[in-house]
C-alpha cells in the first residue's frame, strides 16, 4: 500500500536517471527533507558524474539497482528509449513500489518544425509499455507535460498550473496528488495509467513554443 503522505513525509526516494529532470526531482525533494539517491547504470561513472551536484546537495548516487533497494519509491528520470532498461536494470527491489513515470516518448529523430517525434502509436503510451511490461510496479505518469525548471513552485501570471496524473493504483495516485499539491500545482486525474495517451502528446505541445520562437515558461491550465 502507499501512503497518502509517501512524497511528502521525509523518507528515502529513489531517482533512475542523472540529468536536468533528475536533478531537478533531486533539489524539490532534498528541500521537503527527503534523502535521495540519484542512479545511472554504473555506480562508480554516476559517482564521478554527479560529484559536484551531490557535494552541493548531499545527495547520494548508485546503480539502478542500489537506488531500488534504497528508495521507497522511485521518479523514473530517463530518456524515453532508455525507460524500460532503466526499470529493468533496476530489478526486483523495486517490485510493489511506486514508481513516477516522468518520461516521454521521443525518439532520436530531430524535430520535425518543431514538433517533437515519437516511438509510440497513438493509440498506446509509454506509460502503457512501462505499466505492461513491469506489472508488479505502481506506475504513475506526472510531470510530463512540463519543463523540469518548473516543477517546484512554478511562477506562472495566471497561476497554478494542472500537473495531469495517470496510473492504475489509487491510492500511489493519491501520494503523487500530495506532492503535487506541495509543489504548487494542482493535481488533474485523467484516469488509469491509458489516461498517459492523452497527457504524453503534451509534452509536444509544451515544446512546440521553445523550438519555434525559445519560450519556455508556460504551463497547461484546466479551466
Amino acid at each position: 500500500m502507499s501512503s497518502p503522505t509517501l512524497l511528502t513525509a521525509p523518507t528515502t526516494l529513489a531517482i533512475l536517471g542523472t540529468g536536468d529532470v533528475a536533478q531537478a526531482f533531486a533539489r524539490g525533494l532534498i528541500a521537503l527533507g527527503h534523502t535521495v539517491m540519484l542512479a545511472g547504470r554504473d555506480a562508480a561513472a554516476t559517482a564521478e558524474r554527479l560529484a559536484a551536484f551531490a557535494a552541493e546537495t548531499g545527495a547520494r548516487t548508485g546503480s539502478y539497482a542500489q537506488a531500488a533497494a534504497f528508495g521507497t519509491a522511485a521518479f523514473l528520470a530517463v530518456k524515453g528509449t532508455a525507460a524500460e532498461d532503466a526499470l529493468r536494470a533496476a530489478g526486483p527491489a523495486l517490485d510493489g513500489k511506486l514508481v513516477v513515470d516522468a518520461t516521454n516518448p521521443i525518439a532520436d529523430e530531430a524535430p520535425e518544425h518543431g514538433v517533437l517525434r515519437y516511438f509510440t502509436a497513438r493509440n498506446e503510451s509509454l506509460g502503457e509499455r512501462l505499466q505492461a511490461a513491469f506489472p508488479s510496479l505502481k506506475v504513475v505518469k506526472a510531470f510530463n507535460t512540463v519543463g523540469a525548471a518548473h516543477f517546484v513552485r512554478p511562477s506562472f501570471a495566471q497561476g497554478p498550473g494542472s500537473m495531469f496524473i495517470a496510473g492504475n493504483d489509487a491510492e500511489a495516485k493519491q501520494a503523487v496528488a500530495g506532492l503535487v499539491e506541495v509543489w504548487g500545482w494542482q493535481p488533474y486525474d485523467v484516469g488509469r495509467i491509458e489516461g498517459a495517451r492523452t497527457t504524453e502528446p503534451l509534452c509536444q505541445l509544451w515544446c512546440l513554443p521553445g523550438f519555434l520562437r525559445n519560450d519556455w515558461v508556460h504551463a497547461f491550465k484546466v479551466i
